[in-house]
């Protein structure tokens, strides 16, 4: 087995990746959840029965989501681009035939039958692609925190040293901004009681994440386990990054409008930049030696939570603009434009921070990390919605409305069997396991991460043993929260 000092070595000093090859990474996700839709309705337009057993639900949720996320940041890492071309026109072709074969109520030429499409109704008690996109998240991130200790993970997926955009930087920024999406004060919620009672609940209620964070950290230490120092610090981790950033969010929130939201998160990143550009927090952060004192020993995982506020702040707003009720197909297309045009906008400003003031660092947190993280979940969360919309169009050529994780057409009228059926595919499916236990499952890849650490020796691993031990991992994880689902148990500590 490797060393500590190896296995420490093996995940330092690394530079990340281009900015296109992350984006290129954000539309194999969605078309594999389009490509599960697909095969779902094909299956019963050719008069198969759904829903499957438990057993083949997960099995088809596994191959299709998580599978291709595995093999195409290890074995397929370097041919990416073929697996997305490939899948993508799969999924058109699919698509094509439902649409030619399928006897519908938008019967007529392309154009009159989108014409339709566009102008119909959905259901849209809840918003699905954020859902999806919280889940994969956290799925991409469970399999990141593992697949980085083998050598089939490609060094430039992984956390930067000190500038650079690496995969595994945007899945720490993107996770904050998961949270952010659905947090109360996105969601609409009223604050009951008192400003200063609602923070107090919300200090309260992080505590989880805290003693999360003290079990992590006492874990670590006790066995030894190799610890990147540079990444957050001697004694801090993410647990703590976490609850401290909510519970400042909701302060700040408690006294702010939402809508401004955007607005404190860009004067926030803007005078943290101010500040590690004109005093010596910069030099502080990235050539101090010194690990004495607990601020000098934890300043990076200490002064990135600003970072990590700007881009909550941010998540808070874009959540409250999703969150708003919308009854027409063609209001969520002006959606998906503005999340787009918004992703763009944003690319532009960060190439001229990145020419003008400094290159991306996840390990401050500073402005142009804030700017690319907040860019690269808005086209993340464009592409899954995107999908989202290519499967609503899908099951109203089909009549099919039961995939689950997604938007239905509206109906005016709802059978008992329908409704029945559509509880069942819900009751049966791996998006909405990970989703009832987001919080579980992160800490169950945790635990069976530091497990496999143990177990196999990580960094003499042959490419085949990395990728099967990947595969069992991320199986084994995914059965806990499954089983958890379908016996309807939600694990809150709170």
């Amino acid at each position: 087995m490797a060393s500590a000092e190896v296995k420490v070595a093996f995940v330092s000093n690394h530079n990340g990746t281009t900015l296109t090859e992350v984006s290129l990474g954000s539309l194999l996700a969605p078309l594999c959840f389009l490509s599960r839709g697909l095969f779902l309705i094909v299956f019963h337009l050719g008069k198969g029965l759904l829903p499957f057993s438990w057993g083949t639900h997960l099995l088809l949720d596994f191959t299709a989501l998580i599978m291709p996320l595995v093999l195409s940041c290890t074995a397929l890492s370097d041919i990416l681009h073929f697996v997305i071309i490939g899948i993508a026109v799969v999924d058109f072709v699919v698509l094509y035939l439902l649409y030619k074969n399928g006897k519908h109520p938008y019967q007529g030429s392309l154009h009159s039958t989108i014409d339709r499409f566009v102008q119909s109704r959905v259901e849209s008690n809840l918003v699905p692609f954020v859902t999806v996109f919280r889940v994969l998240v956290n799925v991409k991130t469970s399999i990141s925190i593992l697949a980085v200790d083998f050598s089939v993970f490609p060094r430039r997926y992984a956390k930067t040293e000190t500038y650079g955009t690496g995969v595994m930087d945007f899945g720490v920024g993107a996770y904050v901004m998961a949270n952010a999406l659905v947090c109360p004060e996105a969601r609409g919620k009223d604050i009951q009681g008192s400003k200063i009672s609602h923070v107090f609940k919300q200090l309260i209620s992080v505590w989880p994440l805290v003693l999360l964070g003290f079990v992590r950290l006492a874990s670590v230490k006790s066995s030894g386990y190799h610890e990147h120092v540079t990444e957050y610090g001697v004694h801090w981790n993410f647990f703590f990054t976490l609850a401290i950033v909510r519970v400042v969010a909701s302060a700040l929130l408690a006294l702010l409008p939402v809508n401004s939201s955007w607005l404190l998160a860009l004067l926030i990143g803007g005078t943290y930049q101010v500040v590690l550009e004109t005093t010596g927090l910069k030099s502080f952060l990235i050539h101090n030696n010194e690990r004495t004192g607990f601020l000098q020993a934890n300043r990076e995982g200490i002064f990135s939570v600003v970072g990590y506020i700007v881009i909550y702040m941010a998540g808070v707003q874009v959540g409250h603009y999703l969150m708003q009720s919308r009854n027409l197909v063609k209001d969520w297309i002006r959606v998906v434009r503005n999340l787009l045009l918004t992703s763009f906008g944003l690319f532009f400003t960060l190439y001229v921070c990145q020419r003008r003031i400094e290159p991306v660092s996840r390990r401050m947190a500073n402005l142009s990390f804030c700017i690319w993280t907040v860019a690269q979940a808005l086209f993340f969360l464009s592409c899954l919605s995107i999908a989202d919309l290519l499967l609503l169009f899908s099951k109203a050529i089909s009549n099919f409305s039961f995939v689950s994780a997604s938007w239905c057409p509206y109906q005016n009228k709802k059978s008992l069997a329908g409704e029945k059926m559509r509880k069942n595919m819900d009751a049966l499916c791996l998006v909405q396991s990970v989703n009832r236990n987001q919080l579980l499952y992160f800490l169950l890849a945790n635990i069976m991460t530091g497990l496999t650490n143990v177990l196999v020796d990580t960094l003499n691993s042959s490419d085949v043993l990395a990728v099967s031990v990947l595969l069992l991992y991320m199986f084994l994880n995914s059965l806990v929260i499954f089983i958890l689902h379908i016996n309807k148990i939600t694990i809150k500590f709170w």
